[in-house]
């Protein structure tokens, strides 16, 4: 079995050969630009306040990313989160192995369970983080032998998070549609009874080589839409901005949301999927909750015909979401983008 982040980290080595970036990729170890990521409140664009709604819109056309603020999901709620995530990394080896994602007898990591993503050759760089990736929607389809007995509350509070945070996200998705005049449940009503929702607890050991590995390699998500909830202390997300890499500031009991590759498709390219990574730090961990709102396998991903027309012609191919997913997981694993492969071009 190889050797979990956390245990290399605990045992202070520098880390191993298959980690180190190559070196036009990696970080860059000087403060990123302060460009100010959009802060939005949720309660105040739930309420129709026209200029809360226009910081939303831009925000999610120039970054695609934005802090949320007023999002009503109540401080304790996301600190009990963040409590189990830490209680989970902290058990011993043996007890977080009972979860792994590598069943007896296989070779390729599984995506659901602890450990690390799928490793499809010997010289793919890894990212310095441990994970632990659960299937929390559809409810009827989730897999109890992933999810951890200990913390005992661990069940519990992620079956509370997970209902509230999908009536946030169902209140985010009608109020996008509104604003680029669709119908309210246009992008909501993508979601069928057999759509996937995936939870993905991350732990970021500290790194006595920050400068040679990432925590998670730049990439766009698979998804609709991504809500995370993020330490409370520690930075080290950072997203990619005219260029620039730029770091997500920590903002007390803030979420962070952002587009999905799903998104920029079905919006016809109006919302933007941003390109983002995690960084480490040479002398505290972090952790966040990554919650993945996807679709049933077999949904077609479309521009919507409202937002197509002759000032706006269509910019992406139809694709199913297992199509989508199945081009996705190599391109992460090379660093590039799957959603360049299906762009309409222009002798098309």
């Amino acid at each position: 079995m190889q050797q979990r982040v956390q245990e290399l980290a605990m045992d202070g080595q520098d880390p191993p050969v298959r980690y180190i970036q190559r070196e036009p990729d990696r970080p860059i170890v000087v403060p990123s630009p302060r460009s100010p990521i959009p802060t939005v409140d949720l309660g105040l664009v739930f309420e129709s306040d026209g200029g809360e709604i226009g910081k939303l819109k831009s925000a999610l056309q120039s970054w695609g990313l934005f802090q949320a603020i007023g999002h009503g999901i109540p401080n304790s709620v996301l600190d009990e989160v963040r409590n189990i995530t830490r209680e989970f990394f902290k058990l011993p080896v043996e007890e977080k192995q009972r979860y792994s994602n590598v069943i007896e007898g296989g070779k390729e990591p599984g995506l659901e369970g602890y450990g690390t993503d799928r490793v499809a050759s010997e010289d793919q760089i890894l990212d310095w983080s441990d994970r632990l990736y659960l299937l929390v929607e559809p409810e009827n389809e989730r897999k109890p032998i992933f999810w951890p007995e200990k913390p005992s509350s661990f069940r519990t509070a992620l079956h509370e998070y997970t209902t509230m945070a999908r009536l946030l996200t169902n209140n985010v998705l009608k109020a996008m549609a509104k604003m680029v005049d669709l119908d309210e449940s246009y992008f909501v009503q993508k979601f069928d009874q057999k759509a996937e929702v995936y939870a993905r607890f991350n732990y970021y050991p500290p790194c006595s080589r920050p400068e040679l590995v990432f925590g998670l390699k730049p990439h766009n998500d698979a998804t609709v839409i991504t809500i995370v909830v993020p330490d409370e202390e520690v930075e080290g997300l950072q997203v990619l901005k005219d260029g620039e890499w730029v770091t997500v500031p920590t903002v007390p009991h803030a979420l962070i949301i952002n587009m999905g590759d799903f998104m920029e498709i079905m919006s016809n390219g109006m919302f933007k999927s941003p390109v983002h990574r995690a960084v480490t730090n040479p002398a505290k961990e972090r952790i966040s909750v990554a919650m993945f709102y996807s679709l049933e396998a077999d949904k077609v991903i479309e521009p919507a015909e409202g937002l197509v027309d002759e000032k706006r012609p269509r910019l992406y191919k139809k694709v199913t979401r297992k199509g989508y997913h199945d081009l996705f997981w190599e391109d992460f694993r090379q660093g590039k983008r799957t959603i360049d492969q299906i762009k309409v071009s222009n002798t098309e």
